[in-house]
């Protein structure tokens, strides 16, 4: 704030509770250098008056925490235009981080920004007023049309083509000399062959320097205005001297020395051909988040007093009942109301088997009705949709930097000044040692179009943008790029026992029944009393019976005894079902011979006794998912160790952990106490969690990567680094899969940016590599590397034999 002297700050205070807060926090700042405050507890804001001598931000910003108050930063999402290299990408981090109470994240590769600012300190105008300052255009992402911005987008690639085209078409007949030199066996120390004349080398040359090439120009100058340098400077310099040295030698009429026209030209040629090339690979990196935005269809069916009227997806509210009929596209969220159908929801979950639907199940945005009809009551529209909530979540990520990328971040914010350096040096030390201009500045020349910054910026956010659309077709969602980057170094994997390794909800799993009784009058008798009850246990008896194709009778006089059983008359006939200890209780015994084979399993036992005889024992119990054995098989195959934490009895865990093929387990561990079981393991390397993201939280929040697996609305759990829509362990499998797939291809595109940078520079100070074909490599090193990333394409998810 001191380089803001005299201004007034309005910050939203949250935490305030009554007046004597606003006293007490006024206080506090009026204690700060330079600082007057007036804190306003009706409105929730404090307004600070700057001095000479103000405390920065960040002071007032500490002040106000330790006070125990906040101020909530708030986050723009910019859209950027102008960027031609990494260079840039910092450059305007740089601009926005001068800014009181700004911070921002710029993805060059996805030409968009990620900017938290804090409100009062700054805003949205200030922001993209900044950035416009260095040079940039800045467009506010929220609500914007997307097939508006592809357009757009669309329409300066063909204007950039139609450029392109007219350079190539300019430049043709310095290639046809080129090669005429290659046939008259040109060598370094003499390789002009002219056989076109200077004047018209100097026409065909002039227009693609001034007129083409105006782009390398005003983004050079741009960005030196800024007080940073990127890739266009490279290119306008590079190119300016070839092309006035040689304006020199044909207006000085020095026959004696050699012209470079051929050299500006074909550079910029080059160049811009790279920058198609890489803007035509860089929009696939995207493609699948756009191709599953594609799925939602334009409009929905609406049942208006009887009658079914198309609607715009935008105009269908909340509330609002919507019919689909076979083979449409879900435009919205949804509840089905009637009708019976089933789903294709691979869009969202990566599994190809359809889901079926039935009243009371819900529906999502984009997937696809099957043969049935369904009639849906709208539940989350536009923004609230979960193919909305993916995404955001997704765009988040690929906003995001791993920690690979900070490296090449240092790097490229001193790569142009070191490489004008170096050009410079040649330059001088070939002129010097060797005498010759001429020789001196084809060198010079060939240091600054050999370098690419480009490629070290898009090494890493490329792969990361493909990683993650490929991570959501697959149903995995990764909240950021570090998670992602941390998901391959895990080495202990801990997971949750209730809904991570087993169903989530109580079935039954064994039935003996006393003697003289049968199975189906045992299961209808229980199924009578309990269908009225919401308890896990009295469905799961409910649906037992009804897959066995019984049908409940009507039970009278039911009465629930709290946490102890159930009592009624069905058919005449006095019901009592619950503990054993409960049945005892009423004086009807449960022989040790029918309930020990189930204690023993770690079952929980249900006792049903009729008119004063018992009739048998159900074991219940949460069983196994199908897909978990084989799941935590395919973790230890990938080298973890998998640990399940579970506040159930050691019974009931040693049976799950067994059936999964886990050989490690806590059993009584309560939720309070798993952060802790979490925090321990972390001493043995990095720990992975997997949870509901619920009771689970705060054991997520300890784990270096964490795991929800939820589907529906709760698919965003905050807790969570990663969310895996579909509800099967072998999920984590693959995310793990993908993150080691993205961060070999990190890994891979910084060795060939680093490699290439490495070998070209100190090839053409030393003279070996002629100018143009300098700018070739150039061009082709950035498509190399997004091309490179676009082979992640190729990961799928496993699937199961």
């Amino acid at each position: 704030m001191s380089t803001e002297a005299g201004r007034r700050y309005d910050l939203p205070v949250s935490g305030m509770s009554c007046a004597a807060c606003a006293v007490r926090l006024e206080k506090v700042l009026n204690r700060l250098p330079g600082v007057s405050a007036q804190v306003n507890f009706a409105t929730g804001k404090a307004r600070l008056s700057a001095g000479p001598d103000a405390a920065g931000a960040d002071a007032v910003l500490a002040a106000i925490r330790k006070a125990g108050f906040d101020v909530a930063p708030q986050v723009l999402e910019l859209g950027i235009a102008g960027m031609s290299c990494a260079a840039c990408a910092a450059r305007i981090e740089k601009v926005v981080g001068r800014l009181p109470g700004v911070e921002g994240s710029v993805n060059f590769a996805a030409e968009t920004a990620r900017v938290h600012y804090t409100p009062g300190l700054a805003d949205p105008a200030a922001i993209v007023a900044a950035i416009g300052k260095a040079g940039f255009t800045a467009t506010p992402i929220a609500g914007r049309d997307r097939e508006a911005e592809r357009a757009r987008k669309d329409a300066e690639f063909h204007a950039e083509l139609r450029l392109f085209w007219i350079s190539a078409l300019l430049s043709l007949p310095f290639l046809a000399q080129m090669v005429g030199m290659l046939g008259a066996g040109f060598d370094a120390a003499d390789h002009h062959v002219e056989w076109l004349p200077r004047w018209l080398q100097c026409l065909l040359a002039t227009p693609v320097q001034f007129w083409i090439g105006r782009r390398f120009y005003k983004g050079a100058w741009s960005s030196l205005l800024g007080g940073g340098a990127n890739m266009d400077v490279l290119v306008a310099l590079g190119t300016s001297v070839a092309y006035f040295f040689s304006l020199y030698v044909v207006l000085a009429v020095r026959h004696d020395l050699h012209v470079y026209f051929e050299a500006s030209a074909s550079i910029i040629t080059l160049v811009l051909l790279g920058k198609l090339l890489e803007a035509r690979a860089r929009a696939r990196t995207s493609a699948a988040i756009e191709a599953l935005l594609r799925l939602q269809p334009p409009t929905a069916w609406i049942e208006r007093d009887g009658q079914l009227v198309e609607l715009p997806v935008a105009q269908v509210v909340a509330g609002m009942t919507f019919v689909l009929r076979p083979g449409d596209a879900v435009p919205v969220d949804g509840e089905v109301l009637s009708g019976t159908s089933s789903m294709d929801e691979a869009m969202l979950t990566g599994e190809s088997v359809a889901v079926p639907k039935a009243p009371g199940d819900k529906v999502f945005a984009a997937t696809v009705n099957g043969d049935g009809v369904l009639r849906c009551r709208a539940s989350g529209v536009g923004a609230d949709t979960l193919l909305a909530g993916i995404v955001r979540l997704v765009e988040q990520a690929q906003g995001g930097k791993p920690d690979v990328q900070r490296l090449a971040d240092r790097i490229a914010a001193i790569f142009v000044p070191t490489v004008v350096a170096i050009a410079l040096a040649t330059f001088g030390l070939w002129w010097w040692l060797g005498g010759e201009l001429a020789p001196a500045l084809v060198n010079g020349v060939a240091v600054l179009v050999i370098a690419c910054p480009c490629a070290l910026g898009l090494a890493t956010p490329t792969a990361v943008m493909v990683g993650t659309g490929q991570g959501a077709r697959a149903g995995i969602l990764v909240k950021n790029a570090e998670a992602l980057e941390l998901a391959e170094k895990i080495k202990v994997l801990v997971v949750d026992k209730t809904g991570t390794l087993t169903e989530g909800r109580p079935s039954l799993i064994d039935l003996r029944c006393a003697e003289g009784v049968t199975r189906a009058e045992l299961l209808v008798l229980a199924a009578s009393l309990e269908q009225s009850s919401h308890h896990p246990l009295a469905r799961a008896v409910v649906e037992a019976a009804q897959a066995e194709g019984l049908a409940p009778q009507a039970a009278e006089a039911v009465q629930a005894v709290g946490g102890k059983g159930v009592t009624g008359r069905v058919e005449g006939r006095e019901v009592q079902l619950g503990s054993p200890d409960f049945i005892a209780g009423l004086g009807v015994a449960v022989p040790p011979a029918l309930l020990e084979p189930l204690v023993n399993a770690a079952l929980t036992p249900v006792a049903v006794a009729a008119d004063g005889r018992l009739l048998g024992v159900m074991g219940l119990a949460d069983p196994l998912r199908a897909s978990s054995k084989a799941a935590v098989a395919r973790l230890q195959a990938l080298g973890l160790r998998v640990v399940m934490l579970t506040g159930d009895h050691p019974a009931a865990a040693a049976r799950i952990a067994l059936e999964a093929g886990i050989t490690e387990f806590r059993a009584q561990v309560l939720p309070g106490d798993k952060a802790a079981a979490v925090e321990a393991l972390r001493a043995e390397g990095r720990v992975g969690m997997v949870g509901d993201g619920i009771n689970d939280a705060p054991a997520l929040a300890a784990a270096d990567v964490s795991f929800a697996i939820g589907a529906g609305s709760d698919v965003a759990i905050e807790a969570a680094d990663l969310t895996l829509v579909r509800n099967d362990l072998g999920s984590v499998a693959d995310a793990i899969s993908l993150s080691r797939a993205t961060l070999g291809k990190i890994r891979q595109n910084l060795f060939f940016a680093f490699i290439y940078n490495i070998i070209g520079i100190p090839a053409a100070a030393l003279g070996l590599l002629n100018p143009v074909i300098a700018g070739a490599a150039m061009a082709m090193s950035s498509v190399s590397v997004v091309s490179n990333s676009l082979l992640l394409r190729r990961w799928r998810p496993h699937k199961p034999d």
